[in-house]
């Protein structure tokens, strides 16, 4: 029983360990959502990201859409496409832009209009080099834009 208690206490310690290791600082900068009309059940955030380490955006959530996700806007033969991506790299110390145009964050299922001047939560998840993920929680600012 005791070997047992011991062998569960020194997992739970290395995972511990394995998660702070991973934990990185994700600089995150000129953020914003899109506001929306009422009925409108999509909207587009847009980020820039700076991480101190090499990890990758594997997901995102917030608690004003039912689903997340990221997204990529490319030409493919002079017709623009969108769609979802598993992934995006950050390289470590280099700037990544989730911009109109091109890679951004798609939230669906919103649960009611995002109103200009209000803010909303976002939860971006991130995987590190060795496996090992973490959260971080921001607030961005809903703008209006023509």
């Amino acid at each position: 029983m005791k070997t047992t208690s011991f062998l569960a206490g020194t997992m739970l310690l290395m995972a511990t360990a394995a998660a702070a290791e991973e934990k990185v600082t994700v600089e995150v900068s000129n953020a914003w959502v899109r506001a929306t009309v009422p009925g409108q059940p999509v909207a587009g955030a847009y980020l820039d990201l700076r991480a101190q380490r090499s990890v990758k955006l594997i997901g995102v959530a917030s608690p004003v859409a039912k689903r997340g996700e990221i997204h990529e806007m490319k030409d493919d033969g002079g017709m623009m496409t969108m769609r979802a991506v598993d992934a995006v790299d950050l390289p470590a110390g280099k700037t990544v832009s989730l911009a109109p145009g091109g890679m951004h964050v798609m939230l669906f299922g919103l649960s009611g209009p995002l109103v200009a001047g209000r803010k909303v939560p976002l939860t971006l998840e991130f995987r590190g080099d060795s496996g090992g993920v973490f959260k971080q929680i921001i607030v961005i600012p809903v703008k209006a834009v023509d």
